[in-house]
């Protein structure tokens, strides 16, 4: 069922597990999580970045899909449709589809039009009862055509964001889009700590997650993450799954083309990465 983040959020920051986001950019992706999801009994977050939405032809095309597809393959798990790194404008857009819950980035802005941004669409999302995440420190590398720096979260902005009555908060930690370079420093245990600290239980989330060594994530979910977004992995996977299809031949035997078989591996793949991810983040059996 499409519910807001809020309180599977809030049962994992209790429970010290974590709730994976899993980002979507077709209906294999989507059913692939969903169904994943329904078999472990997870509750699960569909990611939606802003150049997903679009390839898809929009939010309402997105919202309409998972919305069916939830009734069809009937998933009763809590389902949350979160746009990912929205603008100001994309936040708007996606209130009106009908996702349950959106992510304002305004961590690029200065720490006063952030604040102010973020005031405003916490006060329309609450209002329709949709979840909101927000940003301070940019997360690095490049997902979807948005940039970051990599900048490490102030823990006392983190604070003046999450006083402003958001559900969730992500802080830049040193966490990295994409994939890890070899020379990457690790996440900064030290910030987040702090940040913990003034943020109290407030749910917090750990962007880029694919690559991120276990006892990292592990180490995360103890200091109050609660949502890992996860994308990459994904990608790799289906990825590796479709190639191996293809050089395997299996394309060209009897009707191998038909994009229904062509595309089945990967959806597969897709299943099998997000159960690992589920249970390295616990939330297994906690829908």
């Amino acid at each position: 069922m499409l519910v807001s983040a809020t309180e599977m959020l809030k049962k994992a920051v209790e429970g010290h597990y974590a709730v994976g986001q899993f980002n979507i950019n077709n209906l294999e992706w989507t059913k692939s999580i969903l169904q994943t999801a329904q078999e472990n009994n997870s509750p699960v977050i569909l990611g939606v970045s802003e150049g997903a939405g679009k390839y898809m032809t929009g939010y309402k095309t997105v919202s309409a899909m998972v919305s069916a597809m939830i009734e069809e393959l009937g998933i009763t798990v809590p389902v949350a449709l979160h746009l990912d790194h929205g603008s100001y404008e994309g936040c708007y857009k996606c209130v009106k589809a009908g996702f349950s819950s959106i992510m304002f980035d305004g961590s690029h802005f200065p720490i006063e039009e952030n604040v102010k941004k973020t005031t405003e669409l916490v006060h329309v999302a609450h209002n329709l009862g949709l979840s909101i995440e927000a940003e301070v420190g940019s997360i690095g590398g490049e997902e979807d055509g948005v940039v970051g720096a990599g900048e490490i979260a102030d823990p006392e902005e983190c604070k003046k964001i999450a006083d402003l009555g958001v559900d969730f908060l992500a802080a830049g930690i040193g966490n990295i889009h994409g994939k890890y370079p070899e020379n990457w420093k690790g996440l900064d245990f030290d910030a987040l700590a702090k940040i913990k600290e003034l943020v109290g239980d407030m749910p917090l989330v750990l962007h880029g997650g694919t690559g991120i060594p276990e006892d990292m994530i592990k180490k995360a979910i103890s200091l109050g993450v609660a949502k890992i977004n996860v994308n990459t992995e994904c990608q790799l996977y289906f990825q590796e799954a479709t190639r191996k299809y293809i050089e395997e031949g299996k394309d060209l035997q009897g009707k191998g083309y038909d994009p229904r078989k062509l595309l089945a591996p990967g959806a597969e793949a897709i299943k099998v990465i997000v159960k690992e991810k589920m249970e390295l983040f616990g939330s297994i059996g906690k829908a």
